[in-house]
């Protein structure tokens, strides 16, 4: 009876049910990435059929990565317990429900409900992805060269979904791109039965509700503060959801200190490594995601292109960062870890250095340069991060690990998006120039966005529009100049934390 609970390891597989085993992996975190780039081409279109305020225009990025940030680790170690092929089947069959509603959403409010629900599903889809490659693939570098391709899944993913999504969204409405989610993952429904071997910790600790809610409490208020004073300043507010923060944040690692069988193990934290690792992967994304958010809103309305046209100019770097994903795997073995991370970081700001080069009429070819350095240096530092954060936890624990990673990578993304975003956001309002004969409405919804102000240019007469536009277009790009120095001096942060920390790699066990 007994063995019937074993957890399937990759001593049982052989090498071609390994990769195969693999490849239908690869499904959701394509699917994952795609979402993600699509969703920032999409913006114009929601912004028209649903008319979001600037605040809920950066929930609706947002509500996905915050619920699935929250739930990573606890999703992580139910994993671990319940088996993490199960979580993974679940959380597909959710997300390609939940993207189906999502598609159909009648107002701004549902589609951040729905992304919500995203979220949820989505926090059961990529812990389960890099635990079970770490339990598959234990030879080091079988599973270095898995987790590259992991990676590249990811930037695999971002190159596709301009493409298809600019397909879409030339030929149908915004929400078309939600429907994705269901020929991806209807294969891995079919086949995750029979390649993805079952596999659990065979002594997990129990579900803790209250680690949960304190996770949550830590991240919500988080991201809620960074929003809030982009919106109205600095005040009782933000600095009251802060100290919320770092009071359930305090209480969650005391707690897990204090427990036999944590669910998170804080102690893995003080190998510098390890958390070294986690900074390289956290702001990595962070300067991925936040030149995202603005490039493609560069592309589409101030340079007039169509999603598809702005796809076809972001691929080549997205090209970049599959490829140096992939040759980091030779690269390390003759360069220390250290200083492919932080020369990777480094790329980061150099990218960011040429959009400030550029100045505030960058040219698109200036933006495509930037991207692919950026790419590069995204590719790098994301495989070599990610395999440290592994190789530093046994097998039986790689849910655990797998969910501070992917907690890492999607704490970037929202922070990205959350920060440099509402750093765009507040400079795009105190510098576009409202005509003043227009109505309440329109005079906010301008002021708001620069999809806003694309938006109530096409109703008005060809000079005040001409006049909207202009200005618009002038304080978005001024927005960017901000927001690109700011992303380039963390780089160069993280560059030095990174050669510091990773300079003794954290133990394979």
């Amino acid at each position: 009876m007994k063995t019937l609970f074993m957890p399937t390891t990759a001593t049982t597989l052989s090498p071609r049910r390994r990769w195969a085993a693999l490849a239908v992996l690869m499904l959701p975190v394509i699917l994952i990435a795609v979402d993600n780039t699509v969703l920032a081409f999409a913006v114009p279109g929601i912004s028209a059929a649903l008319a979001p305020t600037g605040t809920q225009l950066l929930w609706v990025v947002d509500a996905y990565p915050l619920v699935l940030a929250s739930l990573l680790v606890p999703m992580g170690s139910a994993g671990d317990a319940f088996g993490r092929r199960r979580l993974l089947l679940t959380g597909s069959l959710g997300f390609a429900v939940v993207s189906a509603v999502a598609a159909f959403a009648p107002t701004a409010g549902a589609l951040i409900a729905a992304r919500a629900a995203l979220g949820f599903f989505g926090a059961m889809l990529m812990p389960a992805t890099l635990s079970i490659i770490r339990n598959v693939f234990e030879d080091p570098t079988e599973r270095r060269t898995a987790i590259a391709v992991w990676a590249a899944g990811f930037s695999g993913g971002a190159a596709l979904g301009p493409i298809v999504g600019g397909f879409l969204l030339e030929h149908f409405w915004w929400g078309s791109v939600f429907l994705l989610a269901v020929p991806v993952l209807v294969p891995l429904l079919a086949l995750g039965f029979w390649l993805i071997p079952e596999s659990r910790d065979p002594h997990p600790g129990p579900i803790d509700p209250v680690s949960i809610l304190l996770v949550m409490a830590t991240m919500t208020p988080f991201v809620w503060a960074i929003k809030d004073a982009s919106q109205n300043g600095v005040g009782a507010a933000p600095l009251g959801a802060l100290a919320v923060t770092a009071v359930c944040g305090t209480l969650f690692v005391r707690r897990q200190l204090a427990r036999a069988k944590p669910m998170l193990d804080v102690r893995l934290f003080t190998v510098p490594a390890f958390s070294g690792a986690i900074i390289a992967n956290l702001l990595s994304v962070f300067s991925l995601v936040g030149f995202l958010f603005f490039i493609a809103q560069h592309l589409q309305l101030v340079s007039g292109r169509t999603p598809m046209e702005a796809g076809l100019v972001l691929l080549p770097g997205l090209v970049v960062t599959v490829v140096a994903g992939l040759a980091v795997v030779q690269v390390v073995r003759f360069v220390p870890a250290a200083a492919v991370v932080a020369g990777g970081l480094l790329l980061n700001a150099v990218g960011y250095g040429v959009v400030l080069v550029s100045g505030q009429a960058g040219s698109d070819t200036g933006l495509l340069v930037a991207f692919v350095i950026l790419g590069a240096g995204v590719g790098a530092a994301e495989t070599i991060s990610n395999d440290v954060i592994l190789s530093a936890v046994p097998a039986q624990k790689a849910g655990s690990a797998s969910a501070i990673s992917e907690t890492a990578y999607e704490a970037g993304a929202v922070l990205g998006t959350a920060v440099l975003g509402s750093i765009l956001t507040a400079a795009y309002r105190t510098r576009v120039d409202v005509p003043g004969d227009l109505g309440a409405a329109d005079t906010a919804t301008a002021g708001e966005t620069l999809g806003g102000a694309v938006e109530v240019a096409d109703r008005l007469p060809a000079p005040a529009a001409e006049a909207l536009l202009t200005s618009a277009q002038h304080a978005f790009d001024s927005g960017v100049v901000v927001t690109s120095a700011i992303a380039a001096a963390l780089m160069v942060i993280a560059a030095g934390i990174a050669a510091v920390t990773l300079r003794k790699p954290a133990p394979v066990r």
